[in-house]
């Protein structure tokens, strides 16, 4: 078996090393082209696929286009029997369909939900007390193949993206290996099941739409208990926000890393309105939609590193005539 492995973030290495450390051939990595970093972009930084495909001696392609004839070619020339893509970018047809075996992906979610770039973060946002892994079959459209196999991964309620992130990351690669063996066993044909079978009549999908900075702001109209997992869904990386409003009208973005639901509503105060739950120590709590209400346990000011919403309200005075929006 000659593999060739898709990936670029660092979600992906755990795979790509479980593969290599079981013995399975692999004969070239595909990953995004260096990106610039630093205040003016004057450093190129690889990504960590690469770093670690180098660090084992693999061959190393970094197409700008996954279309442009002379990649396909080289990447024919390798003639692998099997692709393995992990948290890559969409194939074209010419390059899923090149291998013998096919192209299989490892996605973190449980297919047919949570199709997209940002499944995890998705299903913490929307309160999934379950997620899990799936490899499948590519075809033409975007994580719609025959689902291989699907292992589950539970989702405590105080869980952030990096808690599921890394349990995911190994689960993948457990997947995968289990995913290769049925490939092998059944001479590149295993039991594959088309999506549609997976749901119900009436079942709503829950897309995974890639994240933007207008995607991840804070709504206070939403109930609390909505916005804590808005909160965790995007915590640390890349943080929900809101715009802190000083009694002068400036604004400055606010990060929020960590909350909680206050038990009942004490506050008579209107939505977005900063409070003062107790004095020893300070408690910072937002009014939030049906009369509920949020505390904030970590932040960060733009500007400023991230801190105990204690620490932030003993340098800031008058928090209660703040607001945010």
């Amino acid at each position: 078996m000659r593999i060739v492995f898709m990936g670029t973030p660092e979600f992906a290495v755990p795979t790509l090393k479980a593969i290599i450390e079981n013995g399975y051939k692999v004969v070239a990595v595909v990953t995004q082209p260096d990106r610039p970093v630093g205040r003016h972009g004057s450093v190129l930084q690889p990504s960590q696929v690469k770093q670690y495909a180098l660090s084992v001696g693999l061959p190393v392609l970094q197409p700008e286009k996954m279309k442009d004839p002379e990649f396909v070619e080289e990447l024919r020339s390798f003639g692998a029997n099997l692709q393995v893509v992990v948290a890559f970018r969409m194939l074209p047809e010419v390059v899923w369909a090149m291998p013998e075996y096919g192209t299989f992906n490892v996605h973190a979610a449980l297919l047919p939900q949570y199709r997209g770039a940002a499944p995890i973060n998705w299903a913490i946002i929307n309160g999934e007390k379950q997620t899990g892994v799936t490899t499948f079959f590519l075809d033409h459209d975007i994580d719609t193949g025959r689902i291989i196999l699907q292992k589950t991964f539970d989702i405590p309620s105080d869980a952030d993206v990096e808690y599921v992130y890394d349990g995911l990351m190994q689960l993948g690669a457990d997947i995968c290996l289990e995913t290769l063996e049925r490939i092998i066993a059944a001479d590149g044909s295993p039991v594959s099941i088309p999506q549609k079978q997976l749901m119900t009549a009436g079942q709503v999908l829950k897309p995974a739409p890639k994240l933007f900075k207008e995607n991840c702001r804070i709504d206070w109209s939403r109930p609390a208990e909505d916005i804590r997992n808005f909160i965790r869904g995007l915590s640390p990386i890349p943080g929900a926000w809101t715009m802190l409003v000083a009694p002068d009208g400036k604004e400055t973005m606010l990060k929020i890393y960590k909350a909680h639901v206050t038990p009942s509503s004490t506050l008579h105060h209107p939505l977005g309105s900063a409070a003062l739950h107790s004095k020893e120590p300070s408690t910072l709590t937002f009014p939030a939609g049906e009369g509920t209400e949020l505390t904030i346990d970590e932040l960060q000011l733009a500007g400023k590193k991230r801190m105990p919403a204690n620490d932030f309200l003993n340098g800031i005075k008058n928090i209660e005539k703040y607001s945010v929006r």
